[in-house]
């Protein structure tokens, strides 16, 4: 590899983690805002047919690399109660805030993230590439835990409509930082959609694999990273020690 002039780095479980009952209390919040918008089901079949919709849809999405979005599967969730409600009804927009309340509450940098991009901010162009369906979340999240500033280019799937491991999603991400892929890694934690997705794309990943050795709950989304992990030739890392380490090889 030639010398490294620009990362990129996926958001959730990568630099963010959700901490305790994230995803149960947002689908809680979810059912609350929905009930206070006077649609009558029982809270525990629409979590159950909720999850459902979730998961088809974004397992159709990750197959096509199309972003779908949580308006989507809420609305075909209240269909299943017999409630006929198109994604842009307003009170399903105020469920899918309420849904992302949550995360404010429950998420929290790895531990050294902040500190780590400050350094490197000033060696290297930064990129953030997530898959994160509703995009002013991710964004909101980015500014609330002071991530923002540090990078160069943010590019979210639910803003640009596609999703990882599209090679879309990571051609935008190398138009912003301006730099060849030959120059620039990725770091991902999710083994398909970043390190397949990088390596479809021409970038050399690096798996960052912190929520999987501290047996993390990896959320937001419904899909666990099931399936063939990443062989030896791609670099896995830990800590940020571990990226600091692997990026002095090229300097």
């Amino acid at each position: 590899m030639k010398q490294i002039s620009a990362i990129g780095f996926d958001l959730f479980n990568t630099l963010i983690i959700a901490q305790g009952d994230a995803l149960n209390d947002a689908v809680g919040r979810l059912v609350h805002s929905l009930h206070e918008s006077e649609f009558e089901f029982e809270s525990g079949p629409f979590r159950k047919i909720h999850r459902e919709e979730a998961v088809g849809f974004i397992h159709r999405a990750n197959k096509e690399g199309l972003e779908t979005h949580n308006s989507i599967w809420i609305s075909a969730a209240l269909k299943r109660f017999g409630y006929v409600v198109p994604p842009h009804d307003t009170r399903i927009s105020a469920a899918v805030d309420a849904y992302f309340s949550a995360f404010f509450d429950h998420c929290s940098l790895i531990p050294g993230t902040r500190g780590m991009l400050r350094v490197l901010s000033e060696r290297y162009r930064l990129g953030l590439l997530s898959n994160f369906t509703h995009a002013p979340a991710a964004l909101g999240l980015a500014d609330h835990l002071g991530l923002r500033p540090f990078f160069d280019v943010v590019v979210i799937s639910g803003e640009l409509g596609f999703r990882k491991p599209h090679p879309m999603m990571f051609e935008r991400l190398v138009e912003g930082l301006k730099v060849s892929k030959d120059h620039m890694i990725y770091v991902g934690d999710d083994p398909e959609t970043d390190i397949i997705g990088a390596v479809g794309a021409g970038i050399q990943p690096v798996w960052m694999t912190y929520v999987r050795d501290h047996h993390l709950a990896a959320v937001p989304g419904y899909l666990s990273n099931a399936g063939q992990l990443p062989g030896d030739d791609v670099p896995r890392i830990s800590t940020w020690e571990d990226l600091f380490l692997f990026l002095d090889q090229w300097d």
